[in-house]
């Protein structure tokens, strides 16, 4: 990997790429993030899932040095966020969730202005473009404008900028969305590369599930709090039992006799009545000949994301989300009447 300028007050390797220490942030009394604390190993894909208006891009912006935290500490490449700003700014690249590129010019220009801003000494910007180009797949297109590319291409070159400088760690905040399934699974690739090819810590947002499964660890993040963070493959192994979801025209009349009669706690899923047991196959026959309510459909699944998620949270992500729409609502409409007073 290039390496630009060093910094003279370059600590000695830290042993986790992001340190955080009771990292909280509140706007006037709304807590956004609760005070969470965790780390993040060197060349680890971490990633924070969590529906819209968790605190996800809040602790990005913390970490990245763009929001100052109410409390707690943060440590990025073994700077301090608040202290150490520049150093910290010279070590990171940034993804943002909303488009940043000027569409009026080429890739290359995009690259170039980047390299610019950063100081990237310039016998090296011509390779370093070349090399980020190749990396993601837009070499071809490097005297393109950039308002003629897909969607797709241009996350990628939003990707390919974010790495121009060699940054240490590299925050994508939801990276793919808005994007198709195909274009999402190629963004991942190319991820993947970076992380083997450069060395890269890549610390994430997102609220596909599917997505999170690519992380080698993940938190979960709730109302700003960090409810359960681990592997995947941990997480889902910890759930254990089977979920079983049934549709039902009457489900609160289901919930009710599956505690009565089976002493199984059961909830409303998106619509439909969901929970969790050893062996939910061979467990099924039983629904049908003790469970005195219509059953319309009924589905086994093992262990998912979605179901930690249910687990820890008490809703699925689609709830979480809508129900994070309407508070946001909410406090908005408090905020408009306080303004009135």
């Amino acid at each position: 990997m290039s390496t630009l300028v060093p910094d003279r007050h370059t600590p000695s390797t830290p042993s986790a790429a992001i340190e955080v220490a009771a990292l909280g942030k509140t706007y006037g009394e709304v807590p956004a993030v609760r005070e969470i604390s965790f780390d993040v190993r060197p060349g680890e894909v971490f990633g924070f899932l969590g529906p819209n208006g968790a605190g996800k891009s809040t602790t990005i912006n913390m970490l990245c040095t763009l929001v100052t935290p109410t409390a707690g500490s943060a440590r990025v490449d073994g700077f301090d966020v608040v202290r150490e700003r520049d150093a910290v700014r010279r070590r990171i690249g940034l993804v943002f969730q909303d488009p940043t590129l000027d569409g009026y010019l080429t890739a290359e220009q995009n690259l170039r202005l980047h390299a610019e801003l950063y100081g990237v000494p310039r016998e090296l910007v011509e390779p370093r473009i070349g090399q980020v180009l190749d990396m993601v797949d837009l070499a071809d297109r490097r005297t393109g404008k950039v308002m003629t590319f897909s969607g797709g291409m241009r996350r990628r070159l939003e990707i390919a900028r974010g790495l121009l400088h060699s940054p240490r760690v590299l925050f994508l905040d939801e990276p793919t969305i808005g994007l198709d399934p195909q274009t999402r699974a190629s963004i991942w690739r190319y991820i993947r590369a970076l992380q083997q090819n450069e060395g890269t810590t890549i610390f994430m947002t997102t609220h596909y599930m599917d997505e999170a499964e690519f992380c080698d660890r993940i938190a979960i993040i709730d109302r700003g709090e960090i409810v359960v963070l681990d592997t995947p493959e941990a997480l889902k192994a910890a759930i254990g039992a089977d979920r079983v979801t049934l549709d039902t025209p009457d489900p609160d009349a289901a919930i009710t006799a599956l505690r009565e009669r089976l002493g199984i706690d059961a909830e409303l899923a998106d619509g439909a009545v969901a929970f969790h047991i050893e062996s939910g196959g061979s467990f099924v026959p039983r629904l049908f000949a003790e469970l005195d309510v219509p059953i319309t459909s009924i589905a086994v699944s093992r262990p998912s994301l979605d179901d930690v998620f249910l687990r820890h949270t008490g809703a699925t992500m689609r709830d979480a989300e809508t129900g994070g729409r309407a508070g946001e609502m909410r406090a908005m409409m408090r905020a408009m009447a306080g303004g009135r007073r």
